[in-house]
């Protein structure tokens, strides 16, 4: 689209970003299976969040993440590994984890958020609730 504008994939199209998200799923069990969560995690936030408004595929795309995020034992060690252009992705979905009220789900990703916090600063929490056009 002219001018730098997001473009949404309309809703006939949702079934192959699910068909994408099913495939990315597969390939984070393999990375969790070997005992790569940090690289299970970069995997489920690459091309997130996906750029349509259906929340089937926002819902598949936050199943993934949250595996992922789940799966991470050693908060510090995830940060020497993750790079920062994952840092505002990340932020968003640790909300989207807080949001559900599921006790293990908040206390990871509240453990995870003040790394980040840390991490990536002030900046990183303001770009994420300001964006508002690319909800995850």
């Amino acid at each position: 689209m002219a001018g730098g504008a997001q473009e949404f994939v309309e809703a006939d199209n949702a079934e192959a970003i699910i068909t994408r998200i099913e495939h990315k799923s597969r390939k984070i069990e393999s990375l969790l299976k070997q005992s790569r969560p940090v690289e299970a995690l970069k995997t489920a936030l690459e091309g997130a969040p996906p750029k349509t408004r259906d929340e089937r595929c926002k819902s598949a795309t936050w199943i993934v993440v949250h595996r992922a995020i789940m799966a991470i034992k050693d908060v510090d060690g995830m940060f020497s590994s993750l790079d920062p252009e994952y840092y505002d992705i990340l932020m968003k979905y640790l909300y989207r984890g807080l949001s559900t009220g599921d006790r293990p789900t908040c206390d990871q990703c509240l453990r995870i958020h003040e790394k980040l916090t840390e991490k990536a600063g002030l900046g990183c929490i303001l770009r994420c609730l300001a964006d508002t056009g690319n909800t995850v």
